[in-house]
């Protein structure tokens, strides 16, 4: 009798160790979006994509969120800063000095949870990943390998459509697909020698395993100086190998060059103590061994090769054009005259080396993709990145979006879309097109009065992260309607020409505001003295970020973006303002922001935008035609006078302030003219105000 009841619990209990989309192998899922890839750009677009109650599912190949920072960086420390001081209670503001967070409803779901420290450890990126999903509740599904994808071949009114197999030969098919697989596969040269290369995804942490030591290092990015700054101590001696001189954040204002808490080595390196940098092509060298110590080698030639404690042959870096290939490749035997330094006996790395690293970083995995699904591989980065379009869809492809770090080439070496605290904002821009395009939703805009436009942009530059963040990539739209503007922020600057077809929302005769914080194209020493500007008259030449407003008649076109001039975000504007670099980032002085700034959108907008008080505003409504906009706005739908009840009850009873008066209208109210009739003053026809 136990014997049926034990094996309909152990049936039940099997049945729910397996996802429910296990039923069947033969089944297959459909969902209106696919986001494949569980790390911080597929939680982020998760999180937007649930909050829209959308039809989603996020697939994922490992047992975790952000299973790429369980293995990366090898050393643990992430390079993201984790500010949590900044002395303001303003979160917006926060997100400029918060690097890891993604975005969400809950102000308290920040990465500060989970570490305090200003360069987290690597592990707790993780852990906060997996507080994301769980408080927001998003829908992932781990343990789905997905090793095929190719495009819908049946024509439905979906549209085009994808379908992705799994490992088990269960297909997903979506509407859309959201690729967020980050970069796994390590960026490889191949040279003579190359396999005697040991990798950065793959060589020992400790640094015990490099003691009296001479490594060669290829590459100068941050994980080449990570794994030199980890066994700094240890080794004899480090040099670093690469195509191009080494490249300081601090000097490019690019976050992916070499970060500071990576870069002791330099020290070492002008203090001469054994350390260095050389330029050099990676394609023309070669790596070989000695020839006497790879005999000594032969028989457990994989044993010398794997442990750092062996006793293995040494290392030469060489020309390939130099070495004799008679007996085969990568067996070519070592003599003087395979070496450069026969030929200049001051050859930097005539010395030989104890193991040779390879960190040149990693490129995204096309081989996932068919044919009729893969997107073609990106101009720029050397080609490690996917091409995509301005609003981050696939060239050719599609439906098919690419999201986080795999979507850099957009902004490659220019701004930080590679990492999360710039894609958590171009991720959301994404969400925004899908939601016009799929769901009929415009892009949310917010209605200001033309008088309340220059604290509204103020209000932009001194606390919003995303285009602080995503300097000249991402920008605030303001389309001039007359008395009225509409407000949109954070859409692509690249996508403009496609503006219309993007947002929902139409250009009129009056023109639009583009607002960019953007760094200045002045070559200059970031430490040196001169190296930034202080007179508002000179905010054209400043060096560091600072906004800048592009006033537009109408739309630029593909043409115009194309030949915008090199180094400009935006193509030729008709009118362009700088607000002076400011050394707090707080573009709020009087004289030096908010004055200059004013004047620029008086002349874009031919108008007076200047405040009054209540009695400016009732003189000049008594002897002017068409007071000044802030009167307008403000005075004539009793804004400013409630204090002053004389002056409020004089100004009702005259009829100045009828209710219901429209303040988006331009023209005057036509109880205005009866009044001054009444009155007997002298009308002007316009008010002439010196700026």
């Amino acid at each position: 009798m136990d014997s049926p009841i034990l094996l309909l619990a152990l049936l039940v209990a099997l049945v729910q160790c397996f996802p429910d989309d296990y039923h069947s192998h033969n089944s297959t899922r459909h969902h209106d979006y696919c986001v494949l890839g569980a790390g911080p750009a597929g939680l982020q677009m998760g999180h937007f994509l649930s909050k829209s109650q959308r039809d989603y599912i996020i697939l994922e190949r490992n047992s975790g969120p952000g299973s790429f920072f369980n293995i990366y960086p090898r050393h643990r420390k992430l390079i993201s800063i984790n500010k949590i001081y900044t002395g303001r209670r303003n979160r917006e503001f926060n997100l400029r000095h918060d690097w890891n967070s993604l975005l969400s409803d809950r102000p308290d779901l920040l990465l500060q949870r989970v570490s305090r420290e200003l360069y987290p450890d690597a592990d707790s990126f993780p852990r906060y990943l997996s507080m994301y999903v769980k408080e927001l509740g998003l829908k992932v599904q781990y343990g789905l390998d997905i090793g095929k994808i190719r495009a819908s071949e049946s024509e439905s009114p979906r549209g085009r459509g994808y379908i992705l197999t799994d490992q088990h030969g269960l297909d997903y098919t979506c509407r859309v697909l959201l690729v967020s697989t980050g970069l796994w596969d390590p960026q490889k040269v191949q040279f003579e020698g190359s396999d005697l290369v040991e990798g950065y995804e793959s060589i020992p942490v400790d640094a015990e395993e490099y003691k009296d030591q001479a490594v060669l290092i290829l590459g100068k990015g941050n994980s080449a100086f990570e794994t030199a700054q980890s066994i700094l101590g240890r080794a004899s001696r480090i040099h670093l190998y690469s195509p191009s001189p080494v490249r300081l954040a601090w000097q490019t204002h690019y976050v992916g060059d070499l970060r500071a808490v990576n870069n002791e080595l330099l020290d070492t390196y002008q203090l001469k103590s054994l350390d260095g940098l050389v330029e050099g092509g990676l394609e023309d060298i070669a790596i070989v061994r000695n020839g006497e110590d790879e005999k000594k080698c032969s028989g457990r030639k994989k044993k010398c090769r794997s442990s750092g404690k062996e006793k293995r042959g040494k290392l030469y870096l060489t020309l390939a054009e130099l070495l004799d290939r008679s007996d085969g490749k990568n067996s070519s035997k070592v003599t003087a005259t395979n070496l450069p330094a026969y030929h200049n006996d001051n050859f930097s790395l005539r010395q030989p080396y104890d193991r040779v690293i390879r960190c040149l970083g990693f490129r995204f995995n096309f081989s996932i993709f068919d044919g009729s699904a893969r997107p073609p591989s990106s101009e720029g980065a050397r080609g490690r990145l996917p091409g995509v379009t301005a609003w981050y869809e696939g060239r050719g492809t599609p439906d098919l979006f690419v999201l986080g770090t795999a979507a850099h080439s957009r902004d490659y070496r220019s701004s930080a879309g590679g990492f999360v605290h710039g894609f958590r904002y171009t991720v959301r821009a994404v969400h925004r097109v899908l939601e016009l395009r799929y769901h009929s939703n415009s892009w949310p805009a917010i209605k200001l009065s033309i008088s309340q436009l220059q604290s509204w942009l103020l209000r932009r530059v001194n606390e919003a992260s995303g285009p602080y963040q995503m300097f000249g990539v991402l920008g605030d739209i303001v389309l001039l309607r007359g008395s009225h503007c509409e407000y949109l922020e954070e859409f692509p600057l690249q996508a403009l020409p496609q503006f219309s077809s993007l947002s929902g929302h139409q250009l009129s005769k009056h023109g639009l505001l583009v607002l960019v914080l953007q760094y200045g194209l002045n070559r200059t020493d970031s430490l040196g003295p001169g190296r930034a500007e202080s007179e508002w008259t000179r905010a054209w030449r400043s060096n560091f970020l600072h906004p800048v407003l592009y006033y537009y008649d109408t739309l630029p076109t593909e043409r115009d973006m194309r030949h915008r001039p090199v180094g400009w975000p935006l193509p030729r504007p008709k009118a362009v303002h700088h607000m002076i670099e400011d050394f707090l980032t707080e573009w709020d002085g009087p004289i030096s922001h908010s004055q200059p700034l004013r004047r620029f959108l008086e002349h874009c907008l031919h108008t007076d935008l200047r405040a009054f008080y209540a009695e400016s505003c009732f003189h000049f409504s008594l002897t002017n035609r068409k007071p000044p906009l802030f009167c307008r706005q403000g005075y004539l739908r009793k804004h400013g006078v409630v204090r002053n009840s004389q002056l409020w009850q004089h100004a009702h009873e005259a009829g100045l302030m009828p209710g219901g008066q429209d303040s988006a209208s331009p023209d005057i109210d036509p109880s205005f003219p009866d009044y001054l009739t009444r009155a007997g003053a002298s009308v002007s026809s316009a008010v002439n105000l010196d700026f």
